[in-house]
């Protein structure tokens, strides 16, 4: 391996999707606690790069068997049925094959202030705006975005399972005492299981969105490969369900299974009118009730504004949660004042941003339940 140039950073998100392969649950995070835990090693250094990925990406014992196998597979020379790293252009930083041949101090100090170079590099791409990347920052964030999760917010069911609190199992209980010979024994317990809420992701593809579209299906294909049970509808000129093309494990072979599929995007966009017919069609059969529905929309509607609150409220009564996730929030001084967005809000749970990585992430974060947006109750849109 000795010689071949990489990019450390490409190469630790290349190593955490090959981990995800395997099983390992190296989420966005845990790459970005990789790439800061490399900026204070030596990048140079085959161990270094190996612990601090083994630090960082690994959750359970059961972790540590697969990331050695990953990680051999992923820089040794042996071929293997794991996809290895692409070699990369950019020349400053290398991976060698043993500790100490690195390319001496000098080079080991200037490899080492690249990769700090590097990681806050990722951290200043997190927090862009996505409309204002260039074509190789939107590369390297398609990156990032193929490592994030949607767990879901989880719910009781009515199945039970083994606990140390809950109920006595009086079955459990009464063989544990018979297979001691009559003997007390421990009181088993046991506890209702919890499952994922379903997820449904409704993507605003019109012209106002254009420059955030991408992003934001590409969001949703994460979401659909490592996350909870997703259904996944854009809305352009038409409504149109997509939870098939983002099944698909390649994230660029969704993408253009996404645009053979979608024929309508970057046009105008009646929101009232596709949310409707989603809840005609799909919600009030059972896809919105009981789940969590998260709109990644601007809130720039053509049609009437008031059909968009009504169906907004009519969602509202069957979702569990209601999320909006709107990239031009952030913008200095924005305020729900559209008529669109106006209508919608008292009927939203919480109100994101959705314009950078860093937002997404949160976004997620929300879903799942661990924390909440804004508050959006109609005495408070008043006072906006």
């Amino acid at each position: 391996m000795s010689g071949l140039p990489y990019d450390a950073v490409d190469s630790l998100v290349g190593l955490a999707g090959t981990l995800r392969g395997m099983g390992v649950a190296a989420s966005t995070d845990r790459v970005h606690a990789a790439v800061s835990a490399l900026s204070e090693l030596d990048p140079n250094r085959r161990s270094d790069v190996y612990w601090a990925g083994r630090l960082t990406m690994c959750g359970s014992p059961d972790d540590l068997r697969r990331y050695d196998a990953a990680f051999e597979a992923y820089f040794g020379d042996r071929p293997g049925a794991i996809v290895r790293r692409q070699r990369l252009m950019k020349r400053e930083l290398r991976l060698v094959a043993e500790p100490g041949e690195g390319s001496g101090e000098e080079g080991g100090e200037q490899a080492s202030e690249s990769m700090s170079a590097a990681a806050s590099a990722v951290e200043q791409l997190r927090h862009r705006d996505v409309s204002a990347m260039t074509p190789d920052e939107k590369e390297h964030l398609r990156r990032l975005l193929s490592a994030l999760r949607l767990p879901g917010e989880k719910r009781p069911t009515r199945r039970l399972r083994p606990s140390l609190r809950g109920r006595v199992d009086g079955g459990r209980t009464l063989r544990a005492w018979l297979a001691a010979g009559g003997e007390p024994a421990q009181l088993r317990r046991r506890s209702p299981a919890s499952r994922p809420r379903r997820v449904v992701l409704l993507v605003d593809v019109s012209g106002s969105m254009e420059s955030y579209a991408e992003a934001l299906l590409r969001f949703a294909h994460a979401a659909s490969r490592r996350g909870a049970p997703t259904e996944v509808f854009a809305m352009g000129t038409r409504l149109t369900r997509l939870t098939r093309e983002m099944s698909l494990r390649d994230p660029d072979t969704a993408m253009a299974a996404v645009a053979e599929t979608l024929v309508d995007a970057g046009g105008g966009t009646r929101l009232g009118d596709l949310l409707k017919q989603f809840l005609d069609q799909w919600g009030q059969r059972g896809t919105a009730r009981g789940a969590v529905v998260v709109l990644l929309s601007d809130g720039w509607e053509r049609g009437d504004a008031t059909l968009l609150g009504e169906q907004m409220a009519r969602l509202h009564r069957l979702a569990h949660r209601v999320v909006w996730s709107n990239p031009r929030k952030a913008a200095p001084g924005y305020e729900p004042l559209a008529a669109g967005m106006a209508a919608a809000l008292p009927h939203v749970d919480d109100f994101v941003e959705g314009h950078s990585l860093a937002a997404l992430e949160h976004l997620a974060a929300v879903v799942r339940g661990g924390v909440h947006g804004s508050a959006t109750n109609g005495k408070e849109l008043s006072r906006a």
